[in-house]
């Protein structure tokens, strides 16, 4: 975390620490840059929520506003990415929210508090470092189910079916794309292939310019110059001018929000940090997982206040960012700047776009989350991240996407348990009859026992005969009844085969609890207690 010259924490403005007044055009050409790429796809992403186009460009100024002030990543711009809007979607859907529009933003309002919320919980109780060994696999699987589900949603406005997307994953998207086939509009086809063409050509030739904001003018001036809706290309639901105002929670469906509320919050701060430390300069501060835990659930709480979208740090939208310049969250306060103007004035001009470009725009974001070729990497290089991402992959396309996240948490958890579980002892040398073992990681409930069989192997296999056995012991910071339990126990075993234990390096926090048993004081006193392995016998009177 950024300081002050005090030494204490900064936690406004942090980004500005040591700012320079020469970097202002560079931080107000690239907050432009950036409005012109994340205001559009904000829209688009609301449209994935089924949510008026609106609470998009209002998720691009108030969450962005929040952690421009609090969040110490000077390029992260913060808004709503593809991942979260699909995760809100599916908690609507799932948690019963499918009334009328006002229902929904009374029920999207506690959803976002919900996550911010947790969020702000999560970093009372420092838990930013825990969320973040969530292992990439895991994220991957979430994403290419993400990316799956929302290719397949955004079908039906493609083609200009009858049918109206749905929210309720993969299966029911593609049945619903498939039952309104007869209905396909072809006007509306070759406008979704076009759009979706001048994006990744721009996107390979012009990289600089935002294809996004291109199509979107290109629709709306087709509209406006045109008769195209005649031929039934449909056009997005009037877009109100004004500031976004504060909406009241709705807490009728609460307990069915949470569930969702935690796998959002998980993908939330996942993708934000993750975005924050790619973004990271060598020579600018670490990025604090505290910090981060605090600004984007301010930026979520308070945004809830005013019906905005779940937000995270947007890796395609903070990449442009920096790319255009960034040097501060100034940029990000120009792009919140750049939105208030939007809102005030194009409401307009923003009614005239059509549907089918903003679900190309949809499309061309989400395609990249289906890594395909870093899946087929993986499984030549470790096909357990391989068969990870997969399993998570496929249960977020059959069985939902926030059972998905549940599932891809658990088996990270598991994974991570039986890494640490896996004994961890090596013989650091011999002295004449002393054997002298190393255990290379902490002892706790569930691996004690299995690193005291492999000592008691250890010992039984070494060559020659074990009169001593120094037990390297420095690892273990954390001390508690059980690990003591099973060391007393390994004591006993070795002295029934003439072996006497020793420890050695024991860390000062752990022998303050150890001290208050029978057993540690009986080993204190009989000098088997030393500072470090050399202080320990050399050799033993056979």
């Amino acid at each position: 975390m950024v300081t002050t010259a005090s030494g204490r924490p900064r936690i406004f403005l942090s980004s500005l620490v040591g700012y320079r007044r020469s970097w202002v055009p560079n931080d107000v050409v690239a907050g432009l840059t950036a409005g012109a790429v994340v205001v559009p796809q904000a829209m688009a992403y609301a449209t994935i929520a089924k949510l008026p186009v609106e609470v998009g460009l209002y998720t691009c100024i108030v969450p962005m506003l929040v952690y421009a002030l609090l969040g110490g990543s000077r390029a992260m711009s913060v808004s709503t990415t593809s991942t979260v809007a699909t995760l809100t979607a599916t908690t609507l859907v799932t948690a019963g929210v499918v009334n009328e529009v006002e229902d929904q933003l009374a029920s999207l309002v506690t959803l976002s508090l919900l996550v911010g919320g947790i969020l702000l919980v999560a970093r009372l109780l420092h838990l930013g470092g825990i969320v973040e060994n969530i292992s990439v696999a895991t994220i991957l699987g979430v994403k290419i189910g993400v990316g799956g589900t929302v290719l397949i949603s955004q079908l039906p406005t493609l083609l200009g079916e009858d049918a109206v997307p749905v929210a309720e994953g993969f299966i029911h998207s593609l049945g619903a794309a498939i039952g309104a086939l007869e209905s396909v509009n072809s006007a509306t086809v070759a406008l979704s292939i076009a759009s979706i063409l001048v994006m990744l050509m721009m996107k390979r030739f012009t990289p600089r310019v935002p294809g996004t904001i291109v199509v979107a003018t290109a629709g709306i001036l087709l509209v406006w110059l045109t008769n195209i809706d005649a031929l039934g290309i449909a056009v997005i639901d009037p877009v109100p001018s004004g500031l976004p105002v504060p909406v009241l929670p709705d807490f009728t469906h609460l307990v069915e929000l949470i569930p969702g509320a935690l796998a959002i919050s998980v993908m939330v701060f996942l993708e934000s940090a993750t975005v924050a430390r790619s973004l990271r300069n060598p020579h600018e501060a670490p990025i604090d997982a505290d910090q981060e835990l605090l600004a984007i659930g301010a930026a979520n709480a308070v945004g809830g206040f005013f019906a905005t979208l779940p937000a995270a740090g947007g890796l395609s939208q903070s990449a442009v960012n920096q790319g255009a310049g960034a040097r501060s969250q100034l940029a990000a306060l120009i792009t919140v700047t750049f939105a208030i103007l939007v809102a005030l004035f194009l409401g307009p001009v923003l009614s005239m776009l059509p549907q089918a470009v903003l679900a190309s725009m949809v499309v061309v974001a989400v395609a990249t989350l289906i890594d395909v070729p870093l899946l087929v990497r993986w499984s030549r290089i470790s096909p357990i991240d391989f068969w990870v991402a997969l399993v998570v992959a496929m249960l977020g396309l059959t069985a939902g996407l926030l059972f998905a996240v549940a599932a891809g948490v658990v088996i990270t958890l598991i994974l991570v348990l039986r890494e640490l579980n896996t004994p961890s002892v090596e013989e650091m040398g011999r002295r004449e009859n002393v054997l002298i073992l190393h255990i290379a990681r902490g002892l706790y409930t569930a691996n004690v026992r299995a690193n005291a069989e492999a000592i008691l192997d250890l010992v039984h296999t070494a060559p020659g005969a074990v009169d001593i056995l120094i037990l390297d012991v420095k690892r273990v910071e954390i001390m508690t009844m059980t690990v003591l339990d099973t060391l007393a126990a390994l004591d006993s075993e070795l002295a029934a085969r003439g072996v006497v234990l020793h420890l050695a390096g024991l860390p000062e926090r752990a022998v303050g609890v150890a001290a208050k048993t029978g057993w540690f004081q009986k080993l204190a006193s009989e000098g088997r207690t030393h500072a470090d392995v050399e202080a320990g016998p050399s050799s033993a009177a056979r």
